[in-house]
């Protein structure tokens, strides 16, 4: 009677596995059945809002269901990349992977997540680059100019930031290393403030993006150098880029990415890189994406993981070089 017992419970436990595995199989198969979280590691307003809300939008029309925004501001993007690293992997959470969290934060501190192993990346969503400024005082209109008068004036020409360790603390200090000058790093709470010392004259240049800056440039409140994207920008065409200025090695920039947690079911994270694979196409898309200064982009969930480890590389090397540390 005992065996009777063993065989009838070992039935009915594998009758419930197989149901559960089926139920499974069919969920994924008809994913998405209810609303999607895409998780931003910035408060709402900025570009990387605007970026997550138009692939929200544009996908939420495509896979039927709507996409809501959760933003997770903190810790330069480390707090959301966390949460999203130990989401249930169901494809209802998911991350607009960054830089930050991902190439540069695991060189500066100690954080809980591996950006490559604990991550499924649908696709690359879209990249910006970055335009250097000065301020018109600056007697300096070119970055040739500048390169000459930074090299007679050594540690007498200071450069903002948005804050240390941060992308744009970084480009700063390649362009350093590749045109063998020395600037003096003022770090800044923000893109905003790190604008506003260029215009007051506590600092003379800075690197940003082109839109953050676009307003000063438009009033000839500052003068734009240089691009660092490897070819000029539609939304400043006649400003050339850092190669065509004679400075090769920093046609570098920020890049954005639809990311699930890593054990996300396979056939769940090639339908949404199928849908993210499609939205490029779209003119409409792609006008949105351009006005604010991004470049749509496309790639496939196999070519994430070596992506991500080449920009580990890549700034980790730019950040022992400069021997740079997060201030605190």
């Amino acid at each position: 009677m005992q065996r009777n017992s063993y065989r009838a419970f070992f039935l009915l436990a594998t009758t419930c596995a197989l149901v559960a595995f089926a139920a499974n199989a069919r969920a994924q198969h008809n994913y998405p059945t209810q609303p999607i979280r895409l998780v931003v590691p910035f408060a709402p307003g900025g570009g990387n809002d605007f970026l997550a809300r138009t692939v929200g939008q544009k996908l939420g029309e495509r896979l039927g269901q709507q996409f809501v925004i959760d933003n997770r501001a903190g810790a330069g993007g480390n707090l959301a990349t966390e949460l999203v690293a130990r989401a249930t992997p169901d494809g209802y959470t998911l991350l607009l992977g960054f830089i930050g969290p991902f190439a540069i934060s695991p060189h500066l501190e100690r954080i809980s997540y591996n950006p490559v192993r604990d991550f499924a990346g649908a696709s690359l969503l879209a990249s910006s680059y970055h335009v250097l400024v000065v301020h018109p005082s600056l007697p300096a209109h070119s970055v040739k100019a500048l390169v000459a008068l930074a090299k007679a004036r050594p540690g007498q020409i200071n450069y903002a930031s948005s804050g240390s360790g941060g992308n744009i603390h970084l480009v700063g200090e390649l362009f350093k290393s590749s045109a063998g000058i020395d600037l003096t790093h003022i770090p800044y709470k923000g893109t905003g403030p790190a604008a506003i010392a260029i215009l007051s004259g506590e600092a003379q240049l800075l690197f940003s993006s082109i839109t953050a800056v676009m307003p000063y440039l438009s009033s000839k409140r500052l003068v734009s150098l240089a691009v660092t994207s490897p070819a000029r920008s539609p939304l400043l065409p006649e400003v050339p880029t850092l190669v065509e200025s004679g400075l090769s090695g920093v046609d570098v920039g920020s890049w954005y990415a639809l990311v699930a947690p890593a054990a996300t079911p396979r056939d769940i994270v090639m339908r949404l890189h199928n849908e993210a694979a499609r939205l490029p196409a779209s003119a409409d898309y792609r006008q949105q994406l351009e006005k604010q200064g991004f470049e749509p982009l496309s790639t496939s969930p196999d070519q994430f993981a070596p992506f991500v480890q080449a920009e580990l590389d890549k700034w980790g090397r730019i950040i022992k070089n400069a021997d740079i540390k997060r201030e605190r």
